[in-house]
Parts: C-alpha cells; structure tokens; sequence
C-alpha cells in the first residue's frame, strides 16, 4: 500500500477533521463573543463526503482520527456519523475533541462504538469563571461529563488552554486532579488566533513557563518518554496516578516527527495547523475527482508538507489566521 510520506520522511497517520465551524460556547481564544463568520452549511462537507476521504486517507496509511469542531455534537446526526466511521477497518482509533456540554447522554454510545479517546475541554475548575471564559452557563454540564467519562471505558483527558491573568492561578489545582485518578490534563499555551489585541496582558506563559510555574510547587517530578508524534511533553508528579502534559502549540517546539494533516469543516486540506491550506478538497470531490485522483493529489500535497510551524507561517499569503473554530481546534 502507498503511504504518505512527507520530503523529510515523515509518514503521516493521522488526520484531524473539523465536522463543523459551529459552536455553542463562545470562547476568547477560539471564537470572540461576538462570535465569529460561519459559512452556509452548503459548503460544509457533507458527511458521505467526510467519510469518502476519510476512506482514501485510510487507504493510504492513515489510521488514527481525531473529530473536532467547533464543536462536533452541535453538528446534526454526527452520532449516525461515527457510527459509519467505525465500519472502517483500516482506523486503529477514533478520537474525539468536545467541550463537553452536549455529550453527557452519549457516553455508552461512544464506548459502544470503540471510540477510543475523548480529549474535553475545560479551562476552569471555578463555575463563575468557567462560564465567563467561555460565555455560557454550562459548567454544571461540563463538570458532570468529565465525571461520567472517567466511569467509562473511554481514556479522558483534560484540554486546558492556559490564559494569562484568567487562569493561571488554577494550574496547581488541575495537577491536584492527577493525584488520586489515572486521568491527563494537559496545558495548552494560548494561540495568537482570533484573540490577538483583544486582551491586554504583561504575563508571557509559554511552555517553559507553566513549566517553571509547576516545578516551583512540586520538586519531584518526572519526565516521562516522549512518544514518536506526540503534541505534548509529558511528566508526572512521583507517587501520583496520572500524569500531566504541555502542548507547546505556539512556540512550536515538537514539530520535528509531527505525522498530521488537518481538513476543515469546508474541506481545507491543511498540511500545518499554520498554513493558509494547500487545496478544496470539497471541490476537488464536487467536481467530479475519483477516489484514484484523491490519492494523487494527497499524495503530492503531503509531500510538500513543511518543515515546522515556522517555515509554514512564513510562506502564508494572508498573515493573519483564521480562528480555531474555523481551523479545527
């Protein structure tokens, strides 16, 4: 079988596709109050055309998708979605990314259809903050998810997108939720998307930082392996059952084995969460491509994949980025 491999030689095996740009929460970081531009739900991609691709992906060595949004479940009949996903062979896991506010009811859904990690997001343990940061009043919801997710099956882990002077005082509190369960949180630096300008601060907490911030409470923690491809780097406090993480999805600094590629909700085909997308795929299947012709085209298009975030940034022709809810959080 024909793989995907990048000029650096890189296979890639996992794809991150956003079923929808739509979300119920409203947060800073990933779509402003005032909300952000949705499309026509006529140029989403629609979910034969999700699987399709998903499919010839898979044909060619991909095996590992993750489901993001906005947020997915706000997407109608996306359960009726995964369902038809899990009859893919080829997928060794299907992921999901959720805030965590409608998801509650389908929890013995998801393990019955082998759904193998639920990463929920969740950037404040405090109720009132927790609904100001996201503009919603939904932590009630949110909270009992988390607490009904780690009964199941599934593997869970936090998503916390760590704001300066909104919650960074709560970092120590989400390693204290490590002490006692086998769950990983895993600290997100924040992205300059959509946020940008909108929110004055001195504070700079980049990986090293939080980093720092954690060692200065806890002097016996532990680096553990870096898996090949993983986006954290990850430790554990000695003698605590679960473990933590931080995603330097800023500064960048694991790019070196990354082995993804990201389609949004309309179909843009991204080597680099930092890139301007290299092609429709929603056209290119709407005017009348075979499954052979998708395969070409991933092909040559992943082999062009860049070096890191840097190199991928640089070569952007609009500068400024799209929101996360447009992207694919």
């Amino acid at each position: 079988m024909r793989k995907l491999t990048d000029k650096f030689g890189r296979q890639i095996s996992y794809l991150r596709l956003a079923v929808t740009d739509r979300c119920n929460f409203r947060c800073q970081y990933c779509m402003p109050a005032q909300g952000a531009a949705i499309v026509d739900r006529k140029e989403l991609l629609t979910f034969k055309e999700m699987y399709r691709v998903t499919r010839v992906l898979s044909e060619l060595g991909v095996d590992k998708v993750r489901l993001t949004g906005g947020e997915p479940f706000v997407r109608r009949d996306f359960i009726n979605f995964l369902e038809s996903l899990a009859f893919n062979d080829k997928l060794k896991s299907i992921n999901l990314t959720t805030n965590g506010a409608l998801v509650g009811k389908y929890i013995d859904t998801l393990e019955a259809l082998g759904i193998t990690n639920v990463n929920l997001s969740i950037d404040s343990l405090n109720k009132e903050k927790f609904n100001t940061i996201t503009h919603r009043n939904a932590f009630d919801d949110v909270y009992n998810t988390l607490q009904n997710l780690q009964q199941s099956n599934i593997n869970l882990k936090l998503n916390v997108v760590v704001i300066p002077d909104v919650n960074t005082n709560e970092i120590i509190d989400f390693i204290a939720l490590t002490k006692n369960q086998d769950l990983a949180v895993r600290f997100i630096e924040e992205m300059p998307f959509n946020g940008k300008g909108l929110r004055e601060t001195e504070q700079v907490w980049n990986s090293a930082t939080i980093l720092n911030h954690i060692q200065s409470h806890y002097k016996d923690i532990e680096q553990l392996a870096h898996k090949t491809s993983a986006t954290s780097n990850n430790y554990r406090v000695k003698g605590y059952r679960g473990s933590f993480g931080i995603i330097p999805a800023f500064t960048r600094t694991i790019c070196h084995d990354c082995n993804r590629i990201r389609i949004t909700a309309t179909g843009l085909f991204k080597n680099c969460l930092f890139d301007d997308g290299v092609f429709n795929v929603r056209d290119f299947i709407r005017n009348g491509a075979s499954d052979n012709d998708l395969k070409k085209l991933f092909i040559e298009t992943v082999s062009q994949k860049p070096k890191n975030g840097f190199v991928a940034e640089a070569a952007r022709d609009n500068k400024v980025s799209e929101s996360m809810s447009s992207i694919g959080g």
